[in-house]
């Protein structure tokens, strides 16, 4: 990723940031994970040019609409720094949520598409937490991914059958957040939530 295509000081702290917590606390294998890392293809992304960042200032969504109705795979992975700092982090998720229904129901056209995100104010995840990180910039921001839902899925079975996901076994809300991703998939795939 080059720095140089960030406007400001400000993105560029940002993006370094970025890439500085990806490869010390997500592309490390850890025990918490199987011995994979907490993110096994962040690597190769960022080093293939596969992941795209951009800033989002404004209090509307506006930044992920245009993601969404534009996603090419141009990227394996769009990810907006949201840099409005009074979103509340419950209200932030559940409009996310909202976001990957509207998908599922063809709002943007494409329905293969999948959105998460991380509020500044989330709780911090266990497993990835034990990792001494020094943060670049002292600005709050939250995150939101944009990937391929069929992509992720196919990636995320892999992962599952080697053991990934045993530790977040009923923590985190994460069986849900699974369970809520299959069933979008097989929306996708069958035209309902059929298997």
């Amino acid at each position: 990723m080059r720095l140089a295509f960030f406007d400001t000081p400000r993105e560029r702290a940002i993006v370094e940031e970025l890439l500085a917590w990806s490869e010390q606390v997500l592309e490390v294998p850890s025990e918490h994970f199987n011995g994979l890392p907490p993110c096994p293809y962040a690597k190769a992304a960022w080093a293939e040019g596969r992941v795209s960042v951009i800033f989002e200032y404004e209090h509307n969504y506006q930044c992920l609409w245009s993601v969404l109705s534009q996603f090419d795979d141009a990227f394996d992975l769009v990810v907006i720094v949201d840099l409005v700092e009074d979103r509340d982090p419950r209200v932030f998720h559940e409009y996310l949520d909202g976001v990957n229904e509207a998908i599922a129901k063809g709002v943007f056209i494409d329905k293969d598409a999948w959105v998460m995100g991380f509020h500044p104010d989330d709780d911090p995840n266990d497993f990835v937490e034990d990792v001494d990180f020094e943060a670049i910039t002292d600005d709050a921001y939250a995150l939101i991914f944009v990937q391929r839902l069929s992509k992720l899925h196919v990636a995320a079975d892999k992962l599952k059958k080697n053991g990934y996901y045993a530790a977040y076994d009923g923590l985190y809300d994460a069986e849900s957040i699974y369970a809520r991703r299959e069933q979008l998939y097989r929306r996708l795939n069958n035209g309902d939530e059929t298997t």
